[in-house]
């Protein structure tokens, strides 16, 4: 939106157009000096006529000059124009696939250049392993990966063109072939994987312990459970309040925000998980007397040695270690929250309780977990058929 500055009897209007490749701002000015026989109305009336016909020439003509401008080029402009309407977890991401593959595979070509076959190519290319860095070819990405990193490069030219950059957006409609992503499955543990899981845990320290239990009992997201302070636990009521979330950010450790859907929400926990949290609580504050002055803790429930807040991401890491440690098969840290869904389910809770207990902003999501617990139901009767027919044989 163009700008307008009064100087003495004229007036200087300047429009923003981007950002040159060191990423400094490009500005177009103009002075327009009005006619002194307008009214205070017209005055107003006239100059923002100009400002906008102005704005639409400057822009019109980048459009027309926009011919040299690479797609690297645009970048800073782009985070520029987003850095707004993205949450900060999604505009670390979204710099991350541009910075890694983008900018390597398309970086280099004007934005008027780039047409359908170099988007196919790009999109191609990730899911075969052909996509080169540094020289070498890739892994293939899974039909997920490549859809999620199409979306980013989607929302760039669907921003160059909304800024009249280009004339037709190469990723727009169904023009681009996309990999089929496939029967989509939710990993959950079932009772008897739950019950090994669970048996070989009560080996284990007590954060550890604190950690799984809650991740179990509560269905909160990895992020939820590392933002989780003592004051967050009512141990009178047994009602853990979820308030916050945890990211990662590169080069500044872990960072708090909002939780996912923007709201608070409680959750009633058993006496089990009381229990451990209490006992968790006095070892904490023992470790805490033993460091002294080199405890560098705040009120987190899940700690580093030195009392700070763990890593966003350490519970995967933890989780996945405990698994090959106890020669269990490997399974995701978020099927923990899945499974706590499903076993909700499966015990009779509604399906609203459940999404508002997993912090869920619709209904539809939390649909999901009905399909699961029917594919688990499907696999509980082929176990019970293949049971029953081979004592059928067995009798004949």
């Amino acid at each position: 939106m163009a700008t307008i500055e009064k100087r003495g009897d004229n007036y200087r209007i300047v429009v923003s157009c981007g950002f040159d490749v060191n990423g400094k701002r490009i500005k177009r000015s103009m002075t327009w000096k009005p006619d002194r026989k307008y009214t205070d109305k017209q005055l107003e009336k006239a100059l923002n006529k100009v400002a906008v016909e102005f704005e639409a020439q400057v822009m019109n003509g980048e459009a027309a000059t926009s011919g040299k401008l690479r797609l690297v080029d645009f970048i800073p402009q782009y985070y520029d124009n987003v850095r707004n309407t993205l949450a900060e977890t999604t505009m670390v991401n979204y710099q991350r696939i541009i910075e890694r593959f983008i900018i390597p595979a398309l970086g280099h070509m004007k934005l008027k250049d780039i047409q359908p076959i170099h988007v196919q190519k790009f999109v191609n290319a990730l899911s075969t392993g052909d996509y080169r860095q540094d020289g070498k070819s890739g892994k293939p990405y899974a039909p997920a990966t490549v859809r999620r990193y199409y979306v980013v490069l989607q929302s760039i030219m669907h921003n160059a063109y909304r800024l009249q950059l280009i004339g037709k957006n190469p990723t727009d409609g169904d023009i681009i072939t996309l990999p089929a992503l496939g029967q989509q499955t939710t990993e959950i543990y079932n009772k008897q994987e739950l019950a090994e899981m669970l048996a070989a845990l009560d080996t284990e320290n007590t954060m550890l312990r604190c950690l799984i239990y809650l991740a179990i009992a509560t269905g909160c997201r990895r992020g939820e459970l590392v933002a989780l302070e003592w004051k967050d636990i009512d141990f009178d009521s047994g009602i853990v309040t979820v308030s916050k979330s945890a990211y990662q950010k590169k080069g500044e450790g872990t960072k708090i925000k909002d939780t996912k859907n923007h709201k608070v929400r409680t959750v009633q926990i058993p006496e089990v998980c009381l229990s451990l949290l209490t006992q968790w609580k006095k070892e904490q504050f023992e470790r805490r007397l033993q460091l002294g002055s080199a405890w560098n803790g705040a009120d987190w429930i899940f700690i580093q040695s030195d009392g700070s807040i763990i890593y966003a991401t350490s519970p995967t890491l933890i989780f996945s270690d405990f698994l090959k440690k106890h020669d269990l098969p490997h399974k995701k840290f978020h099927a923990l929250r899945h499974t706590s869904a499903t076993l909700a389910l499966s015990n009779g809770i509604n399906i609203k309780a459940v999404g508002a207990r997993l912090g869920h902003s619709q209904l539809k999501t939390t649909d999901r977990y009905l399909h699961a617990l029917e594919e688990t139901e499907r696999q509980a009767a082929n176990v019970f058929g293949d049971i029953l027919t081979t004592k059928k044989r067995k009798q004949a």
